[in-house]
């Protein structure tokens, strides 16, 4: 690949002024004009490096994809103060919470994201679907961590949807969805009312996990029906859950209305998942 620094014949650390003054140089050697003949290979490489070059955000984008080591550099360019200057443009905003999150600055990376929207800022419409896939994964650690369980939750499944329409994370699958369980074991039902706690188990039971993962959550879900005092629905969804698993034990608040709800026919459509 054509190094874009050989090109111009710079240093990777020269500046935006010497890097024109390269520019006007080369390209009076270079120009039909003066050469006398169609544009050529050589001038359009030299066309393509300034472009590149000249362009502070480009230039860092190029730096880090095939210059890994000028990305830790100081120039005069500070591209998260650039991406800060336009932070009340989504993409911009996008940008920097992905740049903030892989260069250890993951508290502002959340603050960020809030301030943008949260769950409801679409980064997907900013980013390539994998820096997007890696944005959400990080993004959902660190708002677990920092307490944030619900949101986590949230993007978490969101990026598992994903997974399951278009595998990107493959093997690494696993490590997302034991974020993902964890969080539902642990923390989840104590960060949430009991109404937003049964959405997001109904959300688990669409996301394809083994029948006996499903049986738990639906008993789950039964119990805190019957805490609201659904008794139809908590039934219903008892019904559902021995359908995944038939060794799955019963509630203790419900155990002594089992046998009379299954009579009377309690157990019928008000629940659905």
């Amino acid at each position: 690949m054509v190094n874009h620094y050989d090109v111009l014949g710079v240093d990777e650390g020269a500046s935006l002024s010497e890097i024109k003054r390269a520019f006007r140089e080369k390209v009076k050697m270079l120009h039909p004009d003066i050469t006398g003949s169609p544009v050529s290979q050589a001038m359009r490489r030299l066309l393509e490096a300034y472009k590149v070059l000249s362009d502070n955000e480009q230039r860092f984008r190029y730096d880090r994809t095939f210059h890994p080591k000028n990305s830790s550099r100081k120039t005069e360019f500070d591209y998260r103060t650039f991406l800060r200057e336009h932070g009340s443009e989504p993409e911009y905003q996008a940008k920097l919470i992905f740049f903030d999150l892989f260069n250890f600055e993951e508290k502002e990376a959340v603050a960020v994201w809030q301030a943008a929207g949260g769950i409801n800022f679409p980064l997907e419409r900013f980013l390539d679907r994998e820096d997007w896939m890696d944005c959400g994964f990080v993004l959902s650690e660190e708002l677990e961590r920092n307490g944030f369980v619900y949101e986590a939750f949230l993007l978490i499944t969101q990026l598992l949807f994903e997974e399951r329409k278009k595998p990107y994370f493959k093997h690494f699958t696993l490590d997302v969805e034991i974020l993902l369980k964890d969080i539902v074991r642990l923390k989840l039902h104590r960060a949430v009312s009991d109404e937003t706690w049964i959405s997001c188990m109904q959300i688990m039971l669409k996301l394809g996990f083994s029948p006996k993962e499903e049986a738990r959550w639906l008993k789950s879900i039964a119990e805190t029906l019957y805490k609201l005092g659904d008794r139809r629905g908590a039934f219903t969804a008892f019904a559902k859950a021995r359908q995944r698993d038939i060794k799955i034990t019963l509630p203790k608040k419900m155990a002594g209305e089992w046998e009379t709800a299954v009579r009377e026919g309690v157990c019928g459509e008000s629940f659905s998942v």
